[in-house]
């Protein structure tokens, strides 16, 4: 079964009762997940911020190291 993250509602929602497409986030792999859909995108959007401000600087990971 999938999760989902109604965007709307705040709810989630499974495969049986998911709203529109436009309003929903997922599929994952247990409500715990969906629950936190919000959370784990914006997490990613900040590492990829991240990685482009590297990237646009010239300026690589391994870099980092040096």
């Amino acid at each position: 079964m999938s999760y989902w993250y109604n965007t709307a509602t705040g709810q989630v929602e499974t495969d049986e009762n998911r709203g529109q497409a436009q309003d929903v986030m997922g599929p994952y792999a247990s409500a715990h997940e969906a629950s936190h859909a919000l959370q784990s995108a914006q997490q990613r959007t900040e590492k990829w911020d991240a990685e482009d401000r590297e990237w646009n600087s010239g300026r690589s990971e391994d870099d980092a190291d040096d």
